[in-house]
């Protein structure tokens, strides 16, 4: 394994922590505003728990100084409201400035490497533009060589469709030689289905119902060629399709912004979902909107199975209310893929990241 020391920004409920903790990294500072997602962190590790800064990140600057040269690798995902095509992408958004701020404890640590991730939006949209390339400029007045590029991360096991971006700074070695390692990383990815139905029987203490907020049909759908697009009921929660991969699990999940399955199709394989018999008979003109009751087999997404699919490990412990629990886990870097972007470093530059 890599054994090196990491810094940890931005940590959420410790997606990207896990990845590169399980890579073989030492994190000896890590740090987060929001109070249940830090207790969270210190939770799944009480032996490390006192690293943890719960503040605002500006706080936390002046005691930087002191990791200064000691540092293989600050990592983090700055929050990405801002950014991201789910929200409004308001350019003056102050979240959108974390990504400089970030910047800034790379100038006070000077790590030898540096891993930023946010929404795909942030690395693709031209709307964008102009601040992707403020922060390549910033990062390259620091002496780092900078590369970013967008990944499905359901192309390294990831059982969803979410896509991100990792911007990769190196301050002696060439950023390309760690996307080049990832990229021989791939894997499949398991369908819905199965993810779910590894994680127990739904509504026992294995996996608990932990959202009961009512599923009602819209009476004027926002209807698109696939039934798990669109908006066929009310609120934000989509169903997921069981024999696919989710789309990007929210971190506005909770209440009825949360996914919804069909139990028995779950169960029953050879069972159409019930939302595409739906949708088909509203296209054929069959029914009319919210004119049909929903079986009582039609159930919310549990905070195990939302986990899961962020391919969290196993009884990993989440704080505090149901709904901030939810957000989250919407909120994190799958650790799988985190694994894999701390992997492909270790491999890409031995030297710097000696492996053990």
């Amino acid at each position: 394994m890599c054994g090196k020391r990491a810094i940890s920004l931005f940590s959420g409920a410790g997606g990207l922590d896990i990845g590169f903790e399980k890579a073989g990294f030492q994190i000896v500072l890590s740090n987060e505003l929001d109070h249940d997602a830090a207790c969270t962190w210190r939770a799944n590790r009480p032996k490390s728990s006192a690293s943890m800064r719960e503040c605002d990140i500006k706080q936390l600057l002046p005691e930087l100084i002191q990791y200064q040269d000691k540092i293989d690798v600050l990592f983090g995902g700055p929050p990405c409201q801002g950014f991201s095509v789910a929200g409004k992408m308001d350019p003056n958004d102050s979240r959108s400035e974390l990504i400089f701020t970030f910047l800034k404890a790379v100038e006070i640590v000077k790590p030898t490497f540096f891993v930023m991730e946010n929404v795909k939006a942030l690395g693709s949209l031209e709307k964008w533009a102009s601040v992707r390339n403020k922060y390549l400029a910033q990062a390259e007045a620091l002496g780092y060589s900078v590369k970013y590029s967008v990944f499905h991360t359901s192309d390294y096991g990831v059982p969803q469709k979410r896509d991100r971006v990792i911007f990769i700074g190196a301050k002696y070695q060439d950023p390309s030689l760690f996307f080049n390692e990832i990229k021989g990383m791939t894997c499949p990815a398991p369908t819905a289905r199965e993810v779910l139905l590894s994680v127990g029987k739904f509504n026992t203490p294995q996996n608990p119902n932990t959202c009961v907020a009512n599923i009602t049909l819209a009476k004027n759908p926002i209807m698109r060629k696939s039934p798990y697009a669109g908006m066929l009921v009310n609120g934000a929660g989509r169903p997921l399709d069981l024999n696919g991969l989710p789309q990007t699990l929210p971190a506005s999940m909770g209440g009825n912004k949360t996914p919804i399955i069909d139990q028995y199709s779950l169960e029953n394989e050879n069972l159409s979902n019930w939302f595409e018999l739906y949708h088909k008979k509203i296209v054929a003109g069959e029914c009319m909107p919210a004119t049909i009751d929903i079986p009582n087999y039609i159930r919310r997404l549990t905070l195990k199975e939302a986990a899961a699919i962020q391919t969290f490990p196993q009884g990993y412990i989440f704080c505090g209310a149901k709904n901030k629990q939810y957000r989250q886990i919407g909120n994190a870097v799958p650790s799988l893929f985190a694994y894999k972007v701390a992997k492909a470093m270790c491999i890409a530059y031995p030297k710097d990241l000696s492996l053990e």
